[in-house]
């Protein structure tokens, strides 16, 4: 079964696979920090007024970070660094306390968040894949 075209096939794709799910997950995050930092495409929710000085830097470093990473430069300390702030978005703005809506992310709307760091924890790991500037770099350094 292993061995099967499918599966070989299916499995050379996984490099540009996981360039693709690299290039979406920052174009996602970049676009999260210009609502935060630009009010662009749309306002960030909430009451308006001033934005507390801890959600400009979170936006500063959605907006850097996800372009950094659509573009694959930098992108283990870049996504080991993102991986970390999804982790206090978490528990800073999802995690309530309670039993057992407070941690568990379907609960507490926090699923977005919970799933980025992952991902995030993965790309610190695995670097940029296929198509990234970390690649060519590493290619033209062999």
């Amino acid at each position: 079964m292993s061995n099967s075209p499918v599966i070989v096939q299916w499995k050379a794709a996984a490099p540009y696979l996981l360039s693709l799910l690299r290039i979406f997950t920052g174009l996602i995050l970049a676009v999260s920090g210009t609502i935060i930092l630009f009010g662009f495409p749309a306002a960030p929710p909430g009451p308006g007024g001033p934005m507390p000085p801890q959600m400009v830097v979170g936006g500063w470093l959605e907006f850097i970070g996800g372009l950094l990473l659509m573009v694959g430069f930098l992108t283990r300390p870049v996504a080991f660094l993102l991986s970390g702030m999804m982790a206090v978005a978490f528990f800073q703005f999802h995690f309530k306390g309670e039993w057992p809506a407070g941690i568990v992310p379907n609960l507490n709307n926090g699923i977005p968040a919970a799933v980025l760091c992952f991902v995030y924890l993965f790309y610190s790991s695995a670097g940029a894949g296929r198509w990234g500037i970390d690649s060519a770099r590493d290619k033209g350094e062999s």
